[in-house]
Order: C-alpha cells, then structure tokens, then sequence
C-alpha cells in the first residue's frame, strides 16, 4: 500500500488555513476584535448614548424580561453591603460595556416603594386619599426624579470636568450611571425617612422634647450620611476617576448642621411634616 505524504508546507499555507476556516467563526476586519479596539459601524451605534437609552424604555413595559429578584437583592445590599452592589457594575461594564443599568426593574421597584412609604406617611400624617395622592406625586416628581435630575447632572459635569485622570481623557461618566449612583443612594435614605422613621414619629419624634428632635435628627443624619457615602462608593468604583475621596467632604458640614439643631432644638422631622402638609393643601 503506498502513503502519500503531504509537503508540511502546504498542510501549514493551504490545508490548515481551510480547516481553521471550517472551524471557526469568519470576522470582519472591522470587528471589535482588532488590535485598536475600535468597533464597526453597526456595533458603535447600539453603544451610542440613544439606543441604550431607547433600549431601557423599551423594556420599562415588559415586565416579564425584568429581573425583580435580582433587582430586589441588590436593595437588600444597598442598605447592608453596597461595595457589592458597584462589584456588580463592574460585571456589567465587563459584558455588556456600560456602566448603567440596562434593566428598569430597580427603578419598577424603587416605584413600588415609593408609592407604599408615601401612602404610609400620609396615613400617620392623618391625610385624605387625594392629600395622600398629590403627596405621592411630589415625592415622586420633585423629591426623587427632579431633584435626582439636577444631582445626577451636576455630578456627571463635574466628575467628567475635574473628576477623570488625564490619561484617561477617552473615558468618560455615563449620565445614565449618574443617575443610577443617585436611585442606589436615594433608596437607603427613601427606607429610613419614610419607612422606619413612620414608627417613630406620633409617639416620639413629634413630642416637641429632647429625645423628640434627638431621635428624628439622628435619622435625618443617618440617611443623608447613607446618601454621601453611596454616591462615593459609586464614583470611587470607575476606575478612570481620582480623588473621589472629595465626595465624602459634605460630612464636616453634615454634622455641624446636626450638632447645631440638638443645640438649638431644631427638628427636622417637624419641619418636613409642615412642609408636606403645606404642599398637599
């Protein structure tokens, strides 16, 4: 029986360029893949700023593609561990190559919340349906989206203006993931004021005595202490970012203002009750 041997050279330059090309999957040359890292056309436009934009709303109506649970986990830890909340943000980057959410069920959630904390502050405040309705709207339209609006942009200026390191001038802070940092922050503070804060309020808080304003201030410096350090931990987590340790500044001020108000006897919890009751009228 006669073998016949195949030249190496031509198994290397034909044979084995046509097996490999069998194999395994054809990319173009435009491809992400290159040694640049640049990416085609149709892959740049599904990472611009629109189409992930247009994305997320599209499925703020399909509830079925949401992941509550995993959504629900992450404000567990928002309030326990939220290092491990932007651990996962880090993932996402890795992935799917943005830094915001690209599921809408923590905002559906962080609704849901809102909606139930407002309804249970307006039933200790002794409010009417429609009192406790245009309460609803405020928290939801002013408190957390229009003030999360102006935050989320002043900040997204800011740590894109002076925040990001000079050889890191191609990166830059995604507005959407601004906007996230402010829900993860809001949450705790949402938890702590309209929620644990409710069974505090009749019978201590609102007794005009020492305790009173003491237990209510604390609250108030507990949940705007949350806010400042999640929103640090937020940028601190884009690696592109220097000296984020300036976002934990506003806790000098923080507790001179609640140090001040024991002193004088200032209750905060007060003053927001009266300004509720002052805006559903």
């Amino acid at each position: 029986m006669c073998l016949i041997r195949w030249p190496s050279t031509l198994w290397e330059g034909t044979s084995a360029q046509w097996l490999l090309g069998k194999m395994l999957p054809s990319t173009s040359v435009n491809s992400a893949s290159l040694g640049n890292g640049a990416l085609n056309s149709r892959d740049a436009a599904r990472h611009t700023a629109g189409a992930k934009r247009y994305k997320y709303l599209r499925r703020l109506f399909r509830f079925r593609q949401m992941d509550f649970e995993f959504a629900a986990w992450q404000m567990f830890y928002l309030f326990t561990s939220p290092q491990k909340v932007y651990r996962n943000f880090h993932y996402r980057k890795q992935t799917k190559d943005q830094w915001a959410r690209d599921d809408p069920a923590f905002l559906v959630l962080l609704s849901v919340w809102l909606c139930v904390s407002t309804a249970g502050f307006g039933i200790v405040l002794d409010m009417g349906l429609f009192k406790m309705i245009k309460l609803l709207l405020w928290v939801v339209l002013i408190d957390c989206v229009g003030v999360g609006l102006l935050i989320s942009t002043l900040m997204w200026f800011i740590s894109n203006k002076y925040l990001v390191k000079r050889q890191s001038r191609d990166c830059d802070v995604e507005w959407g993931y601004a906007f996230d940092v402010h829900l993860n922050a809001f949450y705790p503070l949402l938890l702590i004021l309209h929620f644990i804060q409710l069974f505090f309020i009749n019978h201590v808080i609102l007794t005009d005595t020492f305790i009173g304003y003491f237990v209510g201030n604390t609250l108030w410096l507990i949940a705007v202490g949350y806010y400042i350090y999640v929103t640090f931990l937020g940028y601190s987590a884009l690696p592109f970012l220097k000296n984020t340790v300036i976002l934990l500044y506003p806790f000098a001020p923080l507790i001179l203002i609640y140090g001040l108000s024991l002193a004088l006897g200032w209750n905060f919890t007060h003053t927001m009750c009266s300004f509720y009751k002052y805006r559903v009228k």
